[in-house]
């Protein structure tokens, strides 16, 4: 059985940055068999050219309790900001907290980093890879929208590289980058030098 993503709802989705739909999508033929579910908000005509796509994962310390630990909730708001400011594009949420460890091992992995580790150190002492994201998800919600070229809002190659191997065209990539601050100068050094994530010189 080979893996799709099968569109479960839709509705109209008024926000703060605008109005958007809404679809609910869930990952059906996984190798392991456990479901995977993701939403995408789509505003504006996506297939009149390659559409900016946010690719985010669940951060619930940061989304909802705007945590400094990480810039998580400051790229979910720059992403919707540059989609409304386009008036077209996709932002696709996964529940893939932690980079995929959940959340639980995700606060496990905050201590471990409260007494120095950092954020790959601390996974990895969890038993964890330094990120257990797969993105097969996003990319084949992208087809079952009709999506097949896209503008990618990401700091991170593997989300590229993924899009690519199932298919997605990345025609560009566009820089999501956060400003560094105290909490999280160390933070983005590590997603830089141990992740390959793409800085500009300063966020070093």
């Amino acid at each position: 059985m080979s893996t799709s993503a099968k569109q479960l709802a839709s509705a109209d989705f008024p926000t703060r940055w605008g109005q958007f739909r809404i679809y609910g999508f869930r990952l059906v033929g996984t190798p392991d068999g456990k479901p995977e579910e993701a939403v995408a908000l789509v505003m504006g005509d996506v297939h009149a050219s390659p559409p900016l796509v946010r690719i985010h994962s669940q951060c619930l310390t940061g989304d909802v309790f705007g945590s400094l630990r990480c810039d998580c909730r400051q790229q979910l708001e720059m992403a919707l900001t540059m989609i409304a400011s386009e008036g077209v594009g996709i932002l696709i949420y996964e529940q893939q907290e932690g980079r995929g460890i959940g959340l639980m091992p995700k606060l496990q992995a905050y201590e471990l980093q409260d007494s120095g580790l950092d954020t790959v150190e601390a996974n990895e002492k969890l038993g964890f890879r330094a990120d257990h994201r797969e993105f097969a998800l996003p990319a084949e919600m992208l087809k079952a929208l009709g999506i097949k070229r896209v503008r990618l809002l990401s700091n991170n190659p593997d989300k590229v590289a993924a899009l690519e191997r199932a298919g997605i065209e990345v025609v560009e990539r566009v820089p999501c980058e956060i400003a560094p601050s105290a909490h999280t100068a160390d933070y983005l050094r590590t997603k830089k030098e141990k992740m390959g994530h793409l800085f500009k010189e300063q966020s070093s």
